[in-house]
């Protein structure tokens, strides 16, 4: 059923458990620290990261999650993601070629084989799932 307004927190989302919502606001913490590592090094993803975070704090902290959805540059993708499953395409081409220059850097090192293989694999899984998401708001 959609909500009127995304950037608000179904009531149904937030965990009755302090325990589950421990561990849902130390999901959000980790992912929202994985997606700021991101900005700083390119092999690192942060959309991802980001948009687990605000699923996460859905459930812990609705203050934390209207903060992430509110901000400037996270909250469009967040939106997007939330309302459409998109992915806005500057934000696509952007994580494609860092799993290249990823993929690359992989294959220039002396990497073994099947850690090479591996690596090439999941790429591929995640940029074929990337580029099949919708683009964006429709």
């Amino acid at each position: 059923m959609p909500r009127t307004n995304p950037k608000e927190v179904p009531a149904q989302a937030m965990h009755k458990s302090s325990l589950l919502r421990l561990i849902w606001f130390a999901v959000g913490g980790v992912s929202l620290l994985l997606g700021f590592i991101g900005i700083l090094l390119p092999v690192m993803p942060t959309a991802p990261f980001v948009i687990l975070a605000a699923y996460a704090f859905a459930r812990s902290s609705p203050t934390l999650h209207r903060r992430l959805v509110e901000h400037r540059i996270f909250g469009p993708i967040i939106l997007d993601w939330q309302k459409y499953g998109a992915i806005a395409p500057r934000i696509k081409l952007l994580a494609v070629a860092m799993m290249a220059v990823s993929l690359v850097a992989g294959y220039l090192l002396p990497l073994p084989t099947p850690a090479f293989v591996a690596q090439a694999v999941c790429m591929a899984a995640a940029a074929a799932f990337i580029l099949s998401r919708p683009g964006g708001a429709r």
